[in-house]
């Protein structure tokens, strides 16, 4: 399934978040929908395609032997790509998963090779990518061998936190336990017990769909 003709009213590459150069490569690719849960990309897998998101989001991640532990290393939306990794003809080296049903456009490594030849800038922006992603990923591993638990939920939260007219900073909407472990790579009893004990401290305060910050998180806990 390939995409609608350039600027009608059912092309799925308007989505004002594409830039032009992405919207242009993404009208080379072949349009597949995934429902929400399905597996992108296997980690380790052999793959030279990129998936470019034009409606939903995806989670990249990484799970434990056991699949006991996950770490999150982001959601992505439209505007947004997952797979360019593995372009060198590598194992890829995160799993993908579609937490909510979305739509992509999907290129192989011939068309962007190609579509780099006849617009050279392209290779910028696609060199751009991979070196945050690159220093993403290395602020995540510092973070694991150097912070606690309660560190990285700590930054976590604070990441998560907006202000809002009362001065009491939310978070809207509240994140599941499993999915804040999945974000600072630990169990999701662990989660629950650090928050409960802030939140018996009365630093947080929970209610449905939201989570106040009540006064400012200690370095340490």
């Amino acid at each position: 399934m390939h995409a609608p003709a350039a600027g009608s009213r059912d092309d799925p590459t308007t989505h004002p978040a594409l830039s032009d150069s992405l919207r242009a490569l993404a009208r080379r690719g072949e349009l597949r929908r995934f429902r929400r849960g399905a597996v992108l990309i296997h980690e380790g897998d052999i793959g030279q395609t990129v998936f470019i998101i034009l409606a939903g989001r995806v989670r990249a991640f990484s799970a434990s032997p056991m699949g006991d532990k996950e770490i999150t290393f982001g959601t992505y939306g439209p505007g947004d790509y997952v797979g360019e990794i593995s372009l060198d003809g590598g194992p890829r080296s995160a799993s993908v998963e579609a937490v909510e049903a979305c739509l992509c456009a999907v290129v192989t490594r011939q068309t962007i090779e190609r579509y780099i030849t006849e617009n050279p800038a392209f290779a910028f922006e696609l060199l751009a990518k991979v070196t945050r992603r690159a220093r993403d990923a290395t602020v995540t591993a510092r973070q694991m061998a150097l912070e606690d638990v309660y560190g990285r939920l700590r930054r976590h939260l604070l990441s998560l936190a907006q202000p809002v007219a009362d001065g009491v900073p939310r978070i809207e909407p509240r994140p599941t336990h499993k999915a804040i472990a999945q974000s600072i790579g630990c169990g999701r009893e662990m989660v629950s017990r650090v928050l409960k004990q802030l939140e018996r401290g009365g630093y947080v305060g929970a209610e449905p769909g939201v989570l106040h910050l009540l006064r400012s998180l200690p370095p340490r806990y």
